[in-house]
């Protein structure tokens, strides 16, 4: 019996790449790199990755370092878009998160620069139901390990990561738990590396179960 849930953010709880687009191109621009831009259609195939590869990706032929010295810029313009403007949440996400949270605990783990799950709970006012999270930025541990450290800090027998791309169904095999395809987020999964798929948010309580 499944007796945790673990969330991945862009793609599975909101869409924030129309704000992170505006932010980053901002960021590129007034730091020299304005031949370089990004479009939220670029940044929904990047997300999920870990962040340097994301840079990597939109600065093509930029050396190591200076992406490196670049990067907690970018992080920093996000962080202020954010703040002012929500990514748009996903149907239902958070009555379904409520409900879910009435009979499981529920955890959230991404590969996200440290701050982001944060803004994103301070835009969707759930972090009262969420036990605990952790990502990328925060340890620099990549999903996987932080789906197993989560696992092992909670002692969970049964536990079920929700995502939206290959990725994460291959750090949830990586771990050791379940994968559920967030259908309507941003990728397609091979169908043997999931336990189920939603095209919706509210399929979940008719797969895990809640108290209707």
């Amino acid at each position: 019996m499944i007796d945790g849930i673990i969330f991945d953010v862009d793609g599975t709880l909101w869409n924030s790449t129309p704000v992170v687009e505006k932010a980053w191109n901002e960021a590129l621009k007034d730091n020299g790199y304005g031949n370089y831009s990004v479009t939220a259609m670029q940044l929904q195939g990047l997300f999920g990755k870990p962040m340097p590869e994301i840079i990597e990706a939109i600065m093509p032929g930029v050396p190591e370092a200076e992406r490196e010295a670049f990067a907690p810029k970018c992080y920093g313009y996000e962080h202020d878009h954010l703040t002012k403007e929500p990514g748009i949440m996903y149907p239902k996400i958070l009555e379904t998160i409520r409900e879910l949270a009435k009979t499981h605990k529920i955890f959230i783990v991404s590969n996200c620069q440290a701050g982001y799950i944060e803004l994103f709970l301070s835009w969707s006012h759930i972090d009262d139901v969420i036990t605990d999270h952790i990502c990328l930025g925060d340890n620099n541990l990549l999903k996987a390990d932080n789906i197993r450290y989560i696992v092992d800090k909670h002692d969970l027998k049964d536990p079920v990561y929700i995502g939206d791309i290959q990725g994460d169904a291959d750090a949830s095999k990586a771990a050791g738990v379940k994968f559920i395809h967030a259908a309507y987020g941003f990728g397609n999964v091979i169908k043997e590396d999931m336990y189920a798929a939603v095209n919706e948010p509210w399929d979940l309580v008719d797969i895990i179960g809640g108290t209707k």
